[in-house]
C-alpha cells in the first residue's frame, strides 16, 4: 500500500509560487512555474516568493516520511507491524540495511534546496522592489532555517546552487560541491538569523507569520548545536573533514553563552507568545495556533484547494497533506465486543474516527515499551503522557449505526462479558501487568476473548493490555498530532483524509530547554534548574483529564518542583525533552546533537507483531559514529554529471558502498 517515494532534485531547480492572503489564517495560494530574477525586483514577487517559503513547510512538517526520519530508530520509536522499506531500515535493528535508496530523511533535501534557491532570489533581487526589511528578513529567517536541519541531518552542504555561494540560481546544474559544517553555519545559518533577528517585527505582519522570538528561538538553539559540534565530547566523526575550529576564533564555550543570552533574552521579551496554562491546551485541536506555538504549517478545513492538499474524504500520503499521524497509529478498529450477553456475537465497537488519536491506522511506528515504562512514570501528577497519547480506545458504534435498535446505541459486552455503552472503554493501556490474563496465541479471539490479544482483569469490562505487552501489533497512539474537525456532526465524521490542523514547526517552550541545556554546559546549575522547573511546574497543572473525557482542574506543580532532582544534567535535560516533545519530529536531531544517540538508543524492549505476542524481546541496535550523518539521496547522485570518483567523494562516508 505504501511505496517509498525517491524524487530528483537537481541544486537550483525552481520552486512554485504562491501569493498570500494578508490578515488570513491560512496561505492563498495562485500557481507559478518559476520565478525569475525580474520578478524578484517587484512587490508582488517578493510577497510570492515569501508566501512560497511559508507553504513549504508543509512538505516537511506534517509529512509521515519526514517524521519516520526524525523519530524512528530512536528511543521514542521503532517499526510496527505495518512497517516497511520506509521504516526498517531506519530502525537500525537488522531489518534492513539503511543506505542512500531508503533514507527518508531524502524528503528534506528534496524540498529545501528549492526553498533556498527561492529565498536566495528574494534576498539577492528583493531590495529592488522597494519592500521592508522586514519582509526581507523573513526570506533570511527560511533560508537558515532550510541550511540548519541540512547541516544538522547531512553534514556540511552546497552553499552553491549553481551562480556563486547564497546566490540565485536561474539555470540547472548537475554538479556541486559541499561545504564544510563551519561554512555552513558562519556563511549562512548565523549571518540569516542575525539579519532576520535584527529586521523581523515583535509582532507577526500576517497570522502565524515570523517574529523576533522565532529567529531568537532558531538562532539559539543553532549556536547551542554548533557549540556540541565544536566541543565535540565522543568524537564522532564529520563530513566534508575539516578541523573543529571556528572561522570567527569564538570556541564552544562562546557559542553556549550566546544560546543561553539569547533564548533567556526571548523568553523576556517575548511578543506576544506565552506558555499555555496546561500541557493539554498546547495540542488539543481545539485551540490550535495557540500563543505557544511560534511558527506552524498551515492548513485550512474550509477548503481543499487552499489547504494544499486532500483533506475531504481520502488522501494517499503526499506531502504538502498533513498525514504524519497515521504513521503512529496502530489498528485499533479490530477491536470487537459482542452485542449478545450470553453469546459471543461479535461486531466492530471501536472504529476511524475524525478525533485526535482515533483516525486511520498506517502501523508503522510502534512506542517500544520503556517509553510507558521508563520515559513516562509519574503518569498521575504529570499532565503529559495524558497529554501526549491516546491509551484508551472509548466505543463509538453508535456514531456509525452498528449494534443499534430503532437510532439509539444498544449496550455491548466486552471483557468478562460485562455491559459496556457507547463512549465506554473497550480498551485500555494499564500501567502495570499485574493480575492480568492474557489469551492464548492458540485460542487468541475465541468466544468472550479479545480478538487483538489484550488481557482482563476481573472486575474491570475493558480489555487491558499491561507495559510488558506492548508490541509491534498494540502500542501507544501518539494522540497531539491527530486530527481534529469541527465537521464530524453525530457521525463518525472524515478520519482517512489529510488533516487540515496546523501542524507546529517551533515552540515557545522550547527557548527553556535550550536556554537549560546551554547552562548545564556553562556549569550553571541553578538557572538550568530554575528554567527546566517552570516547564515541569506546567507539565503538572491539568485542565482536563485527556483520556477520561472529563475536565479535570488539578494542580500538581508544586509536587513536579520538588521531584526534580538538585543537578541537571544533559540526560536528565532529554529525558524532559521526551516528554515535552514526544513524536514531534525533534528526538534524533536532539540525541545527534548532544553525542546520546548510540547510548539511549542502543536497546529497546517491544513484544512481536502479532496480536497474541506478549512476551517481551530486547532488540539491539547498531548504530556507529558514522552513522550520525544521514545518506546523501542516491537520486541526488544519480541527477549530477560528475565523475564516479567525484559522486563517491559527494557521498557521506558510512554509505558509499552500500
Amino acid at each position: 500500500m505504501k511505496k517509498i517515494h525517491t524524487n530528483k532534485i537537481i541544486l537550483g531547480a525552481l520552486a512554485a509560487g504562491l501569493m498570500f492572503s494578508s490578515c488570513n489564517n491560512v496561505l492563498d495560494e495562485v500557481n507559478r512555474e518559476t520565478f525569475t530574477p525580474g520578478y524578484f525586483k517587484t512587490e508582488k514577487g517578493v510577497e510570492g516568493g515569501v508566501t512560497s517559503l511559508y507553504a513549504n513547510l508543509r512538505n516537511l512538517w506534517g509529512n509521515g516520511y519526514w517524521l519516520i526520519a526524525n523519530e524512528t530508530g530512536t528511543d521514542e520509536y521503532t517499526f510496527g507491524h505495518g512497517g516497511n522499506g520506509n521504516d526498517k531500515p531506519i530502525d537500525m535493528s537488522g531489518n534492513g540495511v539503511l543506505d542512500a535508496t531508503n533514507c527518508r530523511a531524502d524528503v528534506l533535501w528534496n524540498n529545501a534546496f528549492s526553498d533556498i534557491n527561492t529565498a536566495n532570489g528574494v534576498i539577492e533581487n528583493g531590495s529592488e522592489a522597494g519592500v521592508s526589511e522586514s519582509l526581507l528578513a523573513e526570506a533570511h529567517f527560511f533560508r537558515a532555517h532550510d541550511y540548519f536541519w541540512l547541516v544538522q541531518t547531512f553534514g556540511g552542504v552546497p552553499l552553491d546552487l549553481g551562480s556563486g555561494e547564497l546566490k540565485f540560481n536561474t539555470n540547472a546544474t548537475r554538479i556541486s560541491t559541499r561545504n564544510t559544517v563551519p561554512e555552513v553555519y558562519t556563511k549562512a545559518i548565523f549571518p540569516d538569523l542575525l539579519e532576520a533577528l535584527n529586521n523581523l517585527p515583535d509582532n507577526p505582519r500576517i497570522t502565524g507569520g515570523l517574529t523576533k522570538t522565532a529567529a531568537r528561538l532558531l538562532l539559539s538553539k543553532a549556536y547551542l548545536t554548533y557549540g556540541w559540534w565544536l566541543e565535540n565530547p565522543n568524537d564522532i566523526p564529520t563530513y566534508p573533514e575539516c578541523a573543529r575550529t571556528d572561522p570567527d576564533g569564538h570556541d564552544a564555550t562562546w557559542y553556549y553563552q550566546q544560546a543561553y543570552n539569547i533564548a533567556t533574552e526571548a523568553i523576556n521579551n517575548p511578543g506576544p507568545f506565552k506558555l499555555q496554562k496546561s500541557f493539554y491546551l498546547v495540542n488539543v485541536g481545539s485551540n490550535d495556533r495557540n500563543s505557544e506555538i511560534v511558527l506552524y504549517a498551515d492548513h485550512t478545513e474550509s477548503s481543499n484547494y487552499y489547504d494544499g492538499g486532500t483533506n475531504f474524504d481520502w488522501a494517499n500520503g503526499n506531502a504538502p497533506g498533513n498525514f504524519a499521524r497515521w504513521m503512529c497509529r496502530w489498528d485499533y478498529t479490530f477491536l470487537e465486543s459482542s452485542s449478545s450477553p450470553t453469546t459471543w456475537t461479535k461486531f466492530r465497537s471501536v472504529q476511524r474516527e475524525a478525533v485526535q488519536g482515533k483516525d486511520r491506522p498506517w502501523k508503522e511506528m510502534a512506542t517500544p515499551q520503556e517509553v510507558m515504562k521508563v520515559a513516562f512514570t509519574n503518569k498521575t501528577v504529570d499532565s503529559r503522557f495524558d497529554g501526549t497519547f491516546a491509551y484508551q480506545f472509548r466505543g463509538n458504534w453508535d456514531k456509525s449505526g452498528a449494534n443499534s435498535e430503532n437510532g439509539q446505541p444498544l449496550v455491548a459486552y466486552n471483557a468478562n462479558m460485562l455491559p459496556v455503552h457507547a463512549g465506554d472503554s473497550i480498551l485500555t493501556f494499564v500501567d502495570s501487568d499485574e493480575g492480568i490474563t492474557y489469551p492464548s496465541s492458540s485460542d487468541n479471539g475465541g468466544a468472550g476473548q479479545s480478538n487483538v490479544g489484550a488481557g482482563w482483569l476481573p472486575g474491570r469490562a475493558d480489555w487491558v493490555v499491561g507495559p510488558s505487552a506492548i508490541s509491534r501489533y498494540k502500542y501507544l497512539n501518539l494522540w497531539k498530532n491527530g486530527i481534529y474537525r469541527t465537521d464530524n456532526g453525530n457521525g463518525l465524521g472524515r478520519p482517512n483524509g489529510d488533516s487540515p490542523r496546523p501542524y507546529p514547526v517551533l515552540k515557545f517552550s522550547e527557548l527553556y530547554f535550550i536556554a537549560a541545556e546551554a547552562a548545564v554546559k556553562l556549569n550553571m546549575n541553578t538557572e538550568a534548574r530554575n528554567l527546566i522547573n517552570v516547564i515541569r511546574a506546567r507539565a503538572g497543572v491539568w485542565t482536563y483529564d485527556n483520556n477520561r473525557d472529563r475536565v479535570k482542574n488539578v494542580d500538581h506543580s508544586a509536587e513536579m518542583v520538588a521531584a526534580t532532582p538538585q543537578t541537571i544534567t544533559i540526560d536528565y535535560i532529554l529525558d524532559e525533552r521526551e516528554r515535552e516533545f514526544f513524536g514531534e519530529g525533534y528526538r534524533w536531531t536532539d540525541l545527534v546533537r548532544t553525542q546520546k544517540w548510540a547510548e539511549r538508543a542502543h536497546t529497546y524492549t517491544i513484544a512481536g507483531y502479532g496480536a497474541g505476542d506478549h512476551t517481551p524481546q530486547v532488540i539491539t541496535r547498531t548504530i556507529t559514529k558514522n552513522d550520525y550523518l544521514r545518506p546523501i539521496p542516491q537520486s541526488q547522485l544519480d541527477a549530477m554529471s560528475m565523475p564516479e570518483d567525484q559522486k563517491m567523494a559527494f557521498q557521506n562516508p558510512a554509505y558509499r558502498n552500500k
